[in-house]
């Protein structure tokens, strides 16, 4: 089937329909943005775990507005076909109205995102409503939420007991109804995500939630081993762009300090004569002018 030339919420609705399965990848900048958008990919999620893989925090916590604003605007000069979702960072969801409404409007009115994402269920209910009242749409994002990690205790599988087994489905039929027009299950076992996903009627994307998702989403340097480190479990590799990297750099510098590059074919000569003339016939061009 030909694809549509932009990915919109209708797209998404009719992929789900037709078990269509969905490709959902993080981009954090211009060049990552780029190669999801030639790879086909239907959704870029510039996520706030940039502060873990990008900038270097230790969790998404610290990440700010301002950031979220600085790497989205970043992709969407990259990205032109994929939906771009950006996550609404630490705290934002639980400001009042007019606060969550003015942060997720500069996401899309400076950043050029085309929806938002936010982290939570029963308690971010009135943020996701407020956002779709006002035209902007909103990604749900429940089980492990990583903005949460420290109330959570840690990054642990979420509904595996009955209680939050059940829990989850209430919030994600509730997120539906709120509004939301997809919903990220991460790191729930597969059989409660694939139960998710046939209770609700709008797309459920996996992140460590098994087969039975309408479509999985995994962070960009995870998947490309880029500079990422150790992995999830559920994360599958597909390149070793980091050693692929690291390799070429090491040779660099060999090459630098051994005088190898630049070699013959990298420089620029003068045009005939010009040096002669620069510093006189017979003229020292070290003695300076």
């Amino acid at each position: 089937m030909a694809q549509e030339k932009t990915v919109t919420l209708r797209t998404l609705r009719r992929m789900k329909k037709e078990g269509e399965r969905i490709a959902m990848v993080t981009a954090y900048d211009y060049p990552s943005a780029r190669l999801a958008e030639e790879a086909g990919t239907d959704i870029i999620l510039v996520g706030d775990s940039l502060g873990m893989v990008v900038l270097g925090y230790d969790s998404t916590v610290p990440v700010t507005l301002e950031e979220m604003l600085h790497h989205t605007k970043a992709v969407t000069r990259g990205a032109r076909r994929p939906l771009v979702v950006t996550d609404l960072p630490f705290l934002t969801a639980h400001l009042s109205k007019d606060d969550v409404l003015r942060a997720a409007g500069r996401l899309m009115q400076e950043g050029g995102a085309r929806a938002v994402k936010i982290e939570g269920g029963e308690e971010v209910l009135s943020a996701v409503r407020s956002c779709v009242a006002a035209g902007i749409p909103v990604m749900a994002h429940i089980g492990l939420t990583p903005q949460s990690v420290h109330q959570l205790g840690g990054y642990l599988i979420q509904g595996r007991e009955l209680e939050s087994a059940r829990r989850l489905i209430h919030e994600a039929k509730q997120l539906e109804e709120a509004g939301a027009f997809a919903v990220v299950l991460e790191c729930v076992p597969e059989e409660l995500a694939e139960s998710i996903a046939q209770t609700v009627s709008i797309p459920v994307i996996g992140i460590g939630a098994g087969r039975g998702c309408d479509g999985q989403v995994l962070v960009y340097h995870d998947l490309l081993q880029y500079g990422a480190g150790s992995s999830p479990s559920f994360v599958k590799v597909f390149s070793q762009t980091g050693q692929s990297a690291l390799s070429g750099l090491q040779s660099y510098v060999e090459e630098v300090r051994s005088g190898a590059f630049p070699s013959e074919e990298h420089v620029f000569p003068l045009k005939s004569g010009v040096l002669e003339r620069l510093y006189g016939e017979g003229g020292d061009k070290d003695a300076g002018g």
